[in-house]
């Protein structure tokens, strides 16, 4: 008994879940603001205009660039394109990073066709599904079965991969992938998923996303009407 106690332990602790570290979706979130400002012709800017934007303090931008290694001259204002040119550099923006796609149910479809990613350096080259049907559709994302995971993973070199199944087979997906070599995997399954502490996991649940807005909202409702 003493002795199952004590595997469990060890298993829970070699089981965890890295997930995008704070600092680098707030580096995101300058990146798309720099960009806006770029296009309306804005050359320079200071820390307190992106901390605004943002929703953080001047200082808590300042150290995100600082962790990340992105420089500039504070004091006379952040050159805007030499900001968006060491965030280039730090996404890697300059290659094409290889991903694949498992699950083609409507949100698994619908992230395959996203425009966005390929312009942010983001091939999806190949999705997966266990229907035989979707993989004999023949579309602009042909559908393979799982049986070839292993090949596509080894000839595009893919590290990273989405997973779009339902909660029921998000872990034994997920434990597949790892065993292939997938050292990253954004899931969108509402399941929190175990993971060797050496893959990087991002827990996407719309509906946890959805829910807190609304949450929020009808709280910012409830304040004003206290006010009325």
């Amino acid at each position: 008994m003493h002795e199952g106690i004590v595997l469990q332990r060890i298993n829970v602790k070699q089981f965890t879940k890295h997930n995008t570290r704070n600092s680098l979706r707030r580096i995101f979130l300058y990146h798309g603001l720099l960009l806006r400002l770029k296009s309306m012709g804005v050359t320079r800017v200071f820390s307190y205009t992106l901390a605004e934007a943002a929703g953080v303090t001047p200082e808590q931008v300042r150290k995100d660039f600082s962790e990340y290694g992105i420089r500039g001259n504070r004091r006379g204002g952040y050159v805007t394109a030499t900001l968006l040119e060491g965030m280039e550099v730090l996404f890697k923006r300059d290659r094409i990073s290889n991903v694949i796609l498992v699950g083609m149910g409507n949100l698994g479809q619908a992230l395959s066709k996203y425009g966005q990613f390929i312009q942010r350096g983001i091939n999806i080259v190949a999705t997966f599904d266990i229907d035989p049907y979707k993989q004999k559709v023949r579309s602009d994302n042909q559908v393979y079965s799982p049986e070839r995971m292993q090949e596509i993973i080894d000839r595009f070199h893919v590290a990273v991969a989405i997973v779009a199944v339902p909660a029921i087979s998000a872990q034994e997906v997920c434990n597949e992938l790892i065993g292939m070599g997938i050292r990253g995997i954004v899931n969108f399954a509402p399941v929190l998923l175990r993971v060797p502490e050496y893959v990087v996991v991002s827990n996407v649940n719309l509906s946890d996303e959805i829910e807190g807005v609304i949450w929020s909202v009808s709280r910012m409702r409830e304040k004003q009407s206290l006010f009325l």
